[in-house]
């Protein structure tokens, strides 16, 4: 790319920098910036707060990393940021630069930020703040950040940038985590689909949520406590719950569905079009859903790799390969087998959907594939809900996949989610066991091969509270809200 057709687009996609010279607010362009116009068209008042403490004062020298699905406002989130920064006081519209990033190569990377600077010298040595969409398409990004870091006055500055891909997590950390992150508060960070409690909040903002729970914690009084007194509340989380399970967390789903009562085929197809371009573009158009829905198919049970390539008659690593893009992308978790709290090599994983909308592709796009079953559905939920807590307690273990786990017995019966050793401000402890059965009665029953394995630990039911003895029922929706 030509140096002047950089500068054309740093002032086209930085239009506060010329807000002075026409007599404007520095954020009038926000009535005409397509991304914010798009969610204005289904904005339901959700903002993340993911970067919420980017633009406090003074302003950071850090860097941060943003990660996520896409559709999921990873761009919106960085405009957000753009408009808080620029009603700050301390802040001159120069100081702001924003460009994306997906089209570039590394040489164009390298220019961008040489130009911007070129182009924002009035402001002198002050702290700039660049925003840069989508970096993780560039290749090798991390080592010209390092780089810039180590050599450039990019060192001082403010650095925020954002990716669609988990693939190159560790060698950003290796590149970048070593003393490059400046005063940055948990420099790497994932933004996930709403959870269940962000979708009680927009959808009953009467409900006030209890106290956080860690995955640690939900056996304590404390729990007991917050178990009692949600109880009384399960019809109307119950009905959340399965709404939830319908429609997801994604924000353009949710309010969708709240304002037109069901999500648009348009936003469905858009999801469909980022898993097929991010997991295999060259594959038949059919892939995606027969792929998705065989997931569905096998999400309670660990899936055997070589059987599930059959059914869908492709090739044992055609299928791996396609499951590995769906981790790096945000689009599948993984739930592999551990014994004493450790993975087991080798051993079949489950596989679980992040968010419950991409269960309901299939069955949406492709006449005569089933509609996900809701049991299923709840174990899925309650896997991410859990996975995210424990990815809070060390930021970067999601990406790792070392997050939850399933135990198998001696006699061939499993646990849905074993224990799972976390990091907690006195030291260490392990998260409590769980089994997932979206049951209205019998729950001692479907307990026993929890209580057996670990003697103690959560049921989760569909409605059914019980806190007495060593296992517990709890129902998944309160569950899942506990541990927001």
């Amino acid at each position: 790319m030509r140096d002047d057709e950089i500068r054309g687009i740093l002032r086209d996609t930085n239009p506060w920098w010329a807000a002075r010279l026409r007599g404007t607010s520095p954020t009038s362009w926000t009535v005409s910036d397509v991304a914010l116009r798009a969610r204005a068209n289904w904005d339901m008042g959700y903002r993340t707060p993911i970067l919420s403490d980017v633009a406090s004062e003074p302003l950071s020298n850090g860097l941060f990393v943003l990660r996520g699905p896409r559709r999921v406002g990873k761009s919106v989130a960085l405009k957000d940021l753009i408009v808080d920064l620029l009603e700050r006081d301390d802040v001159t519209p120069m100081q702001v630069l924003y460009f994306p990033a997906d089209t570039l190569t590394s040489r164009d990377l390298r220019r961008y930020f040489a130009i911007g600077r070129s182009l924002t010298s009035t402001i002198g040595d002050r702290r700039r703040v660049w925003i840069i969409d989508e970096v993780t398409s560039v290749p090798e990004w991390t080592s010209m950040l390092k780089e810039l870091r180590d050599n450039t006055p990019l060192a001082d500055d403010c650095v925020i940038v954002t990716g669609s891909s988990a693939a190159d997590t560790n060698q950003a950390v290796k590149d970048l985590g070593a003393g490059r992150t400046g005063d940055a508060n948990r420099p790497f960070r994932t933004l996930h689909p709403m959870s269940f409690a962000d979708f009680v909040r927009l959808r009953q903002p009467e409900i006030q949520l209890p106290d956080l729970l860690g995955p640690s914690e939900i056996l304590s009084d404390q729990a007991r406590d917050v178990f009692e007194t949600w109880s009384v509340l399960t019809p109307d989380l119950d009905t959340l719950w399965q709404d939830y399970l319908e429609i997801g967390g994604f924000p353009r789903a949710v309010a969708e569905h709240h304002r037109l009562g069901g999500v648009s085929e348009d936003f469905l197809d858009e999801l469909a079009a980022w898993l097929k371009t991010d997991i295999d573009p060259t594959a038949p158009a059919e892939s995606v859903d027969l792929l998705l829905n065989q997931l569905v198919n096998d999400t309670a049970s660990p899936v055997n790799a070589r059987n599930t390539a059959e059914v869908l008659g492709i090739g044992r690593d055609v299928f791996l390969r396609r499951v590995r893009r769906m981790q790096n992308t945000y689009a599948v978790l993984s739930c592999p087998r551990r014994r004493d709290s450790h993975i087991v090599p080798g051993a079949q994983s489950k596989l679980y959907l992040t968010d419950p909308l991409l269960a309901q592709l299939p069955s949406r796009r492709r006449p005569g594939l089933g509609i996900p079953d809701m049991s299923r559905q709840s174990e899925t939920a309650l896997a991410v809900s859990l996975a995210r807590a424990i990815d809070a307690t060390r930021p970067g273990r999601w990406e790792d996949g070392d997050t939850v786990g399933y135990h198998r017995t001696n006699s061939g019966q499993e646990v849905d989610f074993a224990p799972i050793p976390i990091a907690v401000s006195e030291g260490t402890s392990q998260t409590v066991p769980i089994e997932s059965k979206w049951v209205s009665q019998g729950w001692r029953r479907e307990a026993q091969t929890l209580h057996t394995a670990y003697e103690e630990g959560i049921l989760a039911t569909k409605d059914i509270t019980d806190l007495t003895g060593s296992v517990w029922a709890v129902p998944a929706p309160i569950l899942a809200v506990a541990l927001h």
